[in-house]
């Protein structure tokens, strides 16, 4: 059985809808981790290259107002999952287990920035399962037309699957099919285990 989720189910995500990712995932991970870890950081990259990072990774926080449904269905979003600890893995548990529905979604397709995957990769990290904030999860009836609608408002997004019919959360990667494991700890308290519990 589906452990149910305590989130709100709106009756808004339906099957046959798109999944799209706004923002990139694991960005706010990667800043926490630039910020905390900077000098040990300078022996695989540039200082020009970590400012330039930081700068972007910063950006990323600038989210006010977009925290409620009603932002992101002036797009054409019908749904949506803040991202946080766990991140966008745990997005879409939470929201598929909210509405008791399957879903399948591509890593490959997921927006991430090549600083966060060289970073993760540093440190034996997975950036799908890095702090998100500021990332969203959307569900959405037409999801190359919203994707479309949210770069023209400087909001980067891309369409990473669908919602499908039963109970089934498959993840698309390289080495084929599989299916979604339970959220674990985030990333993030790999190295910085004595904050758990201090993320928003």
């Amino acid at each position: 059985m589906m452990r149910k989720i305590e989130r709100e189910n709106s009756g808004r995500m339906e099957a046959g809808q798109d999944l799209v990712v706004a923002g990139y995932a694991g960005l706010a991970g990667t800043w926490e981790i630039l910020k905390a870890k900077r000098q040990e950081l300078l022996q695989w990259f540039s200082a020009e290259y970590l400012d330039m990072a930081e700068e972007e990774a910063a950006e990323n926080q600038e989210t006010e107002g977009r925290e409620g449904l009603s932002f992101w269905e002036a797009f054409g979003a019908a749904e949506c999952e803040p991202m946080g600890e766990g991140g966008i893995l745990a997005a879409i548990w939470n929201l598929s287990g909210a509405y008791e529905s399957g879903v399948e979604f591509a890593l490959r397709e997921i927006p991430i920035r090549q600083v966060t995957i060289e970073v993760c990769e540093r440190y034996e990290l997975n950036p799908y399962r890095l702090f998100s904030a500021g990332c969203y999860l959307l569900a959405a009836e037409n999801g190359g037309q919203l994707v479309r609608r949210l770069q023209e408002a400087q909001i980067p997004a891309g369409v990473v699957g669908k919602v499908n019919r039963g109970i089934a959360r498959e993840m698309i990667k390289d080495g084929g099919r599989g299916f979604l494991e339970r959220p674990q700890k985030d990333e993030l308290y790999k190295l910085f285990p004595k904050q758990e519990g201090n993320q928003s």
